[in-house]
């Protein structure tokens, strides 16, 4: 007995250092964290519980026989992150290069099963050169088990995905079918197919990191949600977030103490300019509407005309999709509309509610718009607000014209709250377009047609160029002042606290994709 107990310590202080000292001290674990290392920064100090450490591989082709390593490029387990339950699987890049083998596939599928028996979150740090093509479709029949259980997870708990050095080919799609990707700058990469193959196929000549580095997913595809600076700011990245979100969808988000006060804001007032044409910062609005510096900005670099995050109202998690005037006006197009819709349809699986800030003169008109599908991805929003069942409050701060005042959460699709300030303007179009197709008659015979036309949009911007038309009609609850947003939309999320919406029974909706 004492003889096994001697052969347990060896292979535990085996899988502990990673496989041994030559792994170690290699270039790549030099310049980054390792995956233990990783591991015990993100959960909580000696929560750690790792299961399958003395897991090896079961191939003996190709000579893999003598090269056996305990826990086989991969740590797995369990701990708290500030006391709360998650799991989590982190590649060891120093470990076969972290690639995905058919029991590898297995330890990160085992943690996955138990997050979802139990209702926790699992957390994947993504550092694998790919498959091992030693094992063949053993290794990639693992990556599908992988894939499976993701799809399984959706909306029942949430899924955070690090990309912390490579991740390419098939690996991709499991980090892309989790609820956010977070990447670290100059170390790490995303891409189907390398610079290699591109220029093979195509002629193209580009970098890793051009092709799929953070960069790159973060302002131009949207795959990936956060960037950072290196592992450790990513790291923290991961513990911010699921401070928002609850532990799986039959929960709501933990609240924060807070005790309400006057809750006046007067940094609102004179936010919006006179000018109906003059930009003005969205985050602006929100910093002046949520709990101090609680804002948590998601895809920031990506579709900037539309801004998305999570914040704190009274101590209590929210979702914000806010039109940003700053950048083409706010304008809805294809990349907004993919961008607002996924956090949208986030924050309803997960009960955090929404918090729409409207400011939108319409959908961006152009043959590059219309070619790329803005008609199925502007209804991809159209339709995520309208399922959403969370409680669902907008404010108008100014502009809300034609099908996007629609598709912004009006009451017609089934808002809970709509306030307005007395600087929106809800109608068709601007009045200007609206006066030359409304008074085309009359402005062509006046003997000043220029005069006639600033009359005329004048004429239809008194009547139209408010929210008090939509407030008779109901369609706006409450024209407020600024500086009582804050105030109102405490009180309006107060009462949508038990909101229960029942739903005709279905499969599941056929959402335009």
């Amino acid at each position: 007995m004492e003889k096994v107990y001697k052969e347990l310590e060896k292979r535990q202080q085996e899988a502990l250092i990673g496989g041994g000292e030559k792994r170690i001290e290699s270039q790549h674990a030099k310049k980054k964290l390792t995956a233990r290392e990783r591991v015990e920064y993100l959960l909580d100090e000696g929560s750690f519980e790792e299961q399958g450490m003395l897991v090896t591989h079961r191939t003996t082709d190709f000579g893999m026989d003598k090269q056996v390593i305990s826990g086989d490029g991969v740590v797995t387990g369990y701990g708290t992150v500030n006391g709360r339950l998650v799991y989590v699987f982190a590649q060891d890049f120093t470990v076969f290069g972290g690639s995905l083998s058919e029991t590898h596939a297995e330890k990160i599928c085992k943690v996955m099963d138990h997050a979802l028996k139990v209702g926790a979150p699992i957390i994947g740090l993504n550092d694998s050169g790919g498959a091992r093509i030693q094992e063949g479709v053993r290794s990639l029949g693992g990556y599908a088990d992988i894939f499976y259980r993701n799809v399984q997870a959706s909306g029942v708990i949430p899924q955070l995905s690090a990309i912390m050095g490579p991740c390419a080919g098939g690996a991709v799609y499991s980090p892309a079918m989790t609820d956010f990707t977070m990447m670290v700058q100059d170390s790490s990469y995303m891409f189907v197919t390398g610079p290699n193959v591109v220029k093979t196929v195509t002629n193209e000549t580009v970098t890793s990191e051009e092709l799929g580095g953070a960069s790159t997913h973060a302002t131009k595809s949207g795959v990936t949600h956060f960037t950072a600076a290196n592992d450790i700011v990513c790291l923290e990245q991961i513990k911010q977030l699921l401070s928002y979100l609850p532990q799986n969808n039959k929960e709501k988000p933990a609240d924060l103490p807070y005790e309400l006060d006057d809750e006046y804001r007067e940094q609102l007032e004179g936010i919006v300019p006179e000018s109906a044409n003059q930009p003005y910062d969205m985050h602006q609005v929100i910093d002046g509407i949520i709990d101090e510096n609680s804002f948590m900005e998601v895809h920031k670099d990506y579709a900037t005309n539309m801004v998305v995050g999570f914040a704190r109202l009274g101590g209590k998690s929210i979702g914000i999709v806010a039109n940003q005037p700053m950048s083409l006006a706010g304008v809805l197009d294809v990349d907004s509309s993919k961008k607002a819709a996924r956090f949208t349809r986030f924050c309803d699986a997960f009960n955090i509610p929404l918090l729409v800030l409207v400011d939108v003169p319409g959908f961006l008109p152009g043959t590059d718009q219309e070619w790329n599908g803005i008609i199925l991805h502007g209804a991809k929003l159209l339709y995520a607000l309208s399922e959403a069942t969370v409680p669902r409050v907008t404010l108008i701060t100014r502009k809300a014209y034609g099908g996007a005042y629609d598709v912004m959460n009006s009451k017609h699709i089934g808002a809970d709250y709509n306030f307005a300030w007395p600087t929106a303007e809800i109608a068709v179009m601007g009045a200007k377009g609206a006066s030359e197709i409304i008074f085309r008659k009359e402005i062509a015979a006046s003997d000043n047609p220029e005069l006639e036309l600033s009359k005329k949009e004048q004429e239809y911007a008194d009547k139209f160029a408010n929210p008090f038309n939509a407030a008779q009609r109901g369609f706006i609850d409450e024209v407020i002042q600024p500086k009582d947003t804050r105030r109102k939309l405490l009180r309006a999320f107060a009462t949508l606290e038990n909101k229960e919406v029942v739903r005709p029974k279905r499969k599941h909706g056929n959402i335009p994709l």
